[in-house]
């Protein structure tokens, strides 16, 4: 036989097993993606589990998986595993070879470096043939969704203000635990805390009953981040750290206040993802369910401002007709937000400010001192 008669034969086989893979090579192929975890706290690390099935007689010599994945999830390394990370996104991509009717599950560690809202909706795979070169690719749906909440933080790590300010409200009262005033028992209303359940009471009623608390026992928080950094800025935030570190701050008072049995509650005058221009407002209530829902209001959340801090305390705080504790999240102080402050504590409501600063400015403001009377206190979180 001729060497033409050779390569023609080796031709026609290099376009036949060619043509086969391009034609059956995705049938009975089957690719999927989970976390290990639906949601996540800032700094946690889960795992991502790849499965891939070829349920045909014919192997994969190679199949290729590329994703696009935001860089906020940072992978571990592993072998047949290229990530190619920039400052938004990352490309991520596998290689794989698979015998027939053959089953792979691989575990991609992951930490969750930033948090947000998370979406994979789409894997591009690619196949190849014998010879290796690529012989078919297409796009899978996967509808991967991950919410990393905000990082949490010691409560130590939290400026809270130890002076009073006005009448005899000490300002850490709602988080310091103090001795529960009770008052009676009253029917179980939504958003009541299992440890405030009487149960002698339900069992003789055969009605569920909770402890009757007086105001000072009770109390309402409202903790509001303001994504303002300067009184001039608007839409686009100049400094997004210091909104991160206000949502971590929030996330961490949230936690511990719905712990010790206090309703809270969010507001943010930035927008979510998906419903730009809208203000979040998420009204005090109690229970483990109601804290996943601020936790996964604070995952969406954009770091943007769709209302001045003072606009924001006039037009949907103060709308709440019960006094509350609201702490507010601020890097500054202006004199608008001091009237909104003024108005809102005349409406019966107690509000207490936390200074967002970085880190040198706070060893700054520790070095020079404070004055311990209100007014210094104020003026030196409007820095």
């Amino acid at each position: 036989m001729s060497i033409a008669w050779i390569v023609l034969i080796a031709a026609l086989l290099f376009l036949v097993q060619h043509a086969v893979f391009a034609r059956l090579g995705f049938r009975g192929l089957t690719i999927g993606r989970t976390f290990s975890q639906k949601h996540a706290h800032a700094g946690d690390r889960i795992e991502m589990i790849e499965t891939i099935v070829n349920r045909k007689l014919a192997p994969i010599p190679w199949l290729r998986l590329e994703s696009t994945i935001h860089a906020g999830l940072h992978f571990a390394r592993m072998s047949n595993l290229a990530v190619s990370s920039g400052e938004i996104f990352q490309n991520h991509r596998n290689l794989f070879s698979l015998m027939p009717y053959t089953r792979i599950v691989r575990r991609h560690q992951v930490v969750c470096g930033k948090r947000g809202w998370y979406k994979l909706e789409t894997v591009s795979a690619s196949i190849g043939d014998l010879a290796g070169v690529q012989a078919a690719t297409k796009s899978q749906r996967v509808a991967l969704e991950l919410l990393v909440y905000p990082r949490l933080v010691s409560r130590e790590e939290i400026p809270l203000p130890s002076s009073r300010w006005q009448g005899d409200v000490t300002v850490k009262r709602w988080i310091m635990p103090d001795p529960f005033l009770v008052s009676g028992v009253r029917e179980y209303r939504y958003g009541d805390t299992m440890n405030s359940i009487h149960w002698k009471a339900t069992a003789r009623s055969q009605r569920l009953q909770v402890y009757n608390r007086e105001f000072t026992a009770d109390p309402r928080l409202l903790i509001v981040v303001n994504t303002q950094i300067t009184p001039t800025m608007w839409d686009a935030v100049s400094d997004p750290e210091l909104v991160e570190k206000g949502l971590s701050y929030a996330a961490t008072l949230a936690e511990y206040a719905v712990s010790q049995g206090v309703p809270a509650g969010f507001g943010y005058n930035g927008s979510l993802q998906g419903q730009p221009g809208v203000p979040v407002y998420v009204a005090p209530a109690g229970g483990h369910p109601h804290l996943a829902y601020i936790f996964e209001t604070m995952a969406k959340a954009a770091v943007s401002c769709t209302r001045s801090c003072a606009d924001y305390l006039d037009g949907w705080v103060e709308r709440e007709g019960s006094a509350m504790d609201i702490v507010l999240l601020t890097a500054f102080v202006s004199e608008a937000i001091e009237a909104s402050i003024q108005q809102l504590e005349a409406s019966g409501h107690s509000v207490f400010i936390v200074p967002l600063q970085h880190e040198l400015l706070n060893l700054h403001d520790t070095e020079g001192g404070s004055r311990d009377d209100g007014t210094a206190s104020r003026a030196s979180t409007a820095g």
